[in-house]
């Protein structure tokens, strides 16, 4: 008899990487060589540790991290819906198709209380019963289309506001320091004058037990809780302090916001946060320097290939590198699942016509079409799961040979 596989333990935490934009798919993990030169444009594949996997050249450390690595070439946002950053948003974060609203509404549709969740949130909920000071999702180092478009679908929306994130913000300017307005005091209030507070604040709401019963009251109630739990703990401030790691760590991720931002969700998971996301923050440089047209993030209109080469990829090369290989030094691995993904991919064809057309060098917008990294967490890795055909424009569920697409290994299952 075949020994039994031993049973796959689920994943504690979650580290969601989101590139805020629309990340080219065919310029990093799903590229295509043998397509024409206006579909494959100018980087090259190199091997990686996995034989089932070819990354970018630009891309080098991450390749050596690629037996981790579990790429999902076929996702796609078959919705019907415009091909635009809001609805992208809403179903990679949410997992529901946007509504009619989204295309009606353009940028001006903002979240909505009877929104669908986003997936943080909906683990915030399930986790609600347990006791911790730390909070059950937290969103850094920026909040998505802050201030002018706050993006639909970062929020706990249905399941009330108890469930949205913690948000910690992070600035070019001072990459090390993070805010969090949650648990900041203002300079006036000493610990001891929050508690009195708390014990005031505990004599009014007993005057009012059938406004508490509420379910807006309830909500109210909860976020009390949360808030005065995250004020004075002291375990939750240790979780925010970067102070505590060394500068060969800090080194090692990189020296802007969003390289300390993958810092901070180790140090977050390390803590017991069950879901950290990590919200690309845009540079303005992106855009002032380079010629993305980008809105300082991975959004490239224009100038593609210079704003993935000589920004976009080195960053995130470093930062996503070391994380893995952080959380793997450390046992953490196995226990934190760690997504890569964007609100969309980018037009196969080059050459953006509100960038200059082929000459501006550019992708537009392509909800068609993306991939998905896993690692971590249970994921089997060193493996390609689905297929996006010759030239990356849509999924493609089969092989020529109406055999799956799933790479040499043959199985469906991402898992262990």
């Amino acid at each position: 008899v075949a020994p039994r596989s031993p049973a796959r333990r689920p994943a504690k935490s979650t580290i969601l990487v989101f590139l805020d934009g629309g990340a080219s798919h065919i310029d990093t993990w799903d590229m295509k060589p043998q397509a024409p030169a206006e579909y494959r444009g100018e980087f090259r594949p190199i091997k990686t540790t996995a034989p089932d996997i070819q990354l970018c050249e630009h891309l080098p450390l991450t390749a050596r991290q690629a037996h981790h690595l579990a790429v999902v070439r076929s996702v796609g946002q078959n919705d019907g819906g415009i091909n635009d950053h809001h609805p992208g948003y809403y179903y990679m974060l949410t997992g529901r198709a946007p509504d009619s609203s989204f295309p009606r509404m353009g940028l001006s549709r903002g979240p909505r209380p009877d929104d669908w969740p986003f997936m943080g949130s909906v683990v915030a909920s399930a986790r609600s019963g347990e006791e911790s000071p730390l909070p059950p999702v937290v969103s850094l180092p920026t909040q998505l289309g802050f201030p002018k478009y706050v993006r639909p679908g970062q929020f706990g929306a249905r399941l009330g506001v108890q469930f949205d994130p913690l948000i910690v913000n992070g600035s070019h300017e001072n990459p090390c320091e993070f805010s969090v307005p949650a648990l900041s005091l203002h300079e006036t209030l000493s610990h001891s004058r929050v508690g009195r507070r708390r014990g005031l604040l505990t004599q009014i709401d007993a005057a009012h037990r059938a406004f508490e019963r509420s379910a807006a009251s309830v909500e109210y109630s909860e976020r009390q809780q949360q808030a005065f739990s995250l004020l004075l703990s002291s375990q939750t401030k240790d979780a925010f302090d970067l102070s505590h790691e060394p500068e060969s760590i800090r080194n090692r991720y990189g020296d802007e916001v969003n390289a300390m931002s993958f810092l901070m969700a180790r140090r977050l998971v390390e803590a017991g946060v069950p879901f950290v996301s990590i919200f690309w923050k845009g540079d303005p440089q992106l855009d002032s320097k380079f010629q993305c047209k980008s809105g300082n993030s991975w959004d490239t209109h224009g100038n593609n290939f210079v704003c993935l080469r000589d920004a976009l990829l080195p960053r995130f090369d470093r930062a996503y590198s070391a994380l893995l290989d952080d959380l793997s030094e450390r046992g953490l691995l196995d226990q934190t699942l760690v997504m890569v993904t964007s609100e969309m991919g980018r037009k196969p064809k080059i050459g953006d016509p509100r960038s200059g057309g082929e000459s501006g060098a550019g992708r537009d917008h392509w909800r068609q079409c993306m991939s998905v990294l896993f690692a971590g967490g249970g994921i089997r890795g060193g493996q390609v799961y689905g297929s996006s055909g010759r030239e990356s424009c849509r999924p493609r569920a089969h092989c020529a040979n109406d055999v799956p697409c799933v790479g040499r290994r043959g199985s469906r299952s991402l898992w262990h």
